[in-house]
């Protein structure tokens, strides 16, 4: 049996969590269920999609993740598998598993709707879909091919020319700190023999670290994360509260001299 993964907007307040693992577990006991957040913010597609492209590709190809964000919508939208760069996902078609990929779907399903009405669908249908992956690896299992594809959401991208980036803050995570869409590839590119400056709100910095532990506590910090992407952050601090940035504030890199 492959691994499943649960990713949801739930909190670990309430029994909704629980009741889908409860489900997976009364009929396969010996089933690996991996927690990757339930801490998504409520409805929040763009933190849901953050989390889980950040994280699936760490997972062995064939892993089963579910994704319950956003997933009490309208009564006609259906619920989903899809198989993508050698995974399979269940979920919603609201848009969130349009995000973490650039690759397209190898396939496409549409799960069959409960035979009796429910305020809580997921609980029925996840547990059955994902333990139907998690054994066969086929999509033809859980349901019908979905003609229509996914539901796509158009990605927040970083414009870059010569002279300028231009980005935002995309999530912001425990600590405070705050992760842009502006990539190392393109700021190691347009950065050669370059001096450059970072802008965010009143902030002018002139230099991007490697390590966060390069800065002293209290003093702000550039360092391109694990998934390579600029991120703002106070040693010891928390920079949203203390910068006054959130979600969807600017960060601009302006490139300054070469040729």
């Amino acid at each position: 049996m492959a691994l499943i993964t649960f990713l949801s907007d739930y909190g670990w307040r309430d029994p909704y969590v629980a009741a889908i693992k409860a489900v997976i577990l009364s009929q396969a006991p010996q089933q690996p269920i991996v927690d990757l957040s339930h801490e998504v913010g409520a409805c929040d597609i763009a933190h849901g999609a953050y989390v889980l492209r950040s994280v699936f590709r760490d997972f062995p190809e064939g892993t089963v993740h579910m994704a319950a964000v956003d997933s009490s919508g309208p009564p006609n939208r259906p619920f989903v598998a899809a198989h993508i760069e050698g995974h399979f996902f269940i979920g919603p078609d609201n848009g969130l598993l349009s995000l973490i990929s650039e690759q397209p779907p190898h396939g496409v399903h549409r799960l069959p709707a409960p035979e009796v009405a429910t305020t809580f669908p997921e609980k029925v249908l996840f547990p059955k879909a994902a333990l139907a992956l998690a054994k066969e690896q086929d999509l033809a299992q859980v349901g019908i091919p979905y003609e229509e594809g996914l539901r796509r959401l158009i990605d927040r991208k970083a414009k870059a020319n010569r002279q300028l980036i231009l980005g935002a803050v995309i999530q912001v995570d425990h600590y405070g700190n705050l992760i842009t869409n502006i990539n190392q590839q393109d700021f190691d590119i347009l950065s050669k023999n370059k001096s450059y400056t970072v802008k965010f709100g009143r902030e002018r910095m002139p230099r991007v670290q490697q390590y966060f532990q390069e800065s002293d506590p209290g003093d702000c910090f550039l360092v391109f994360n694990s998934l390579g992407l600029l991120q703002i952050g106070i040693n010891q601090g928390n920079a949203s509260e203390l910068l006054g940035l959130n979600y969807d504030s600017p960060v601009s890199i302006e490139f300054h001299g070469g040729e």
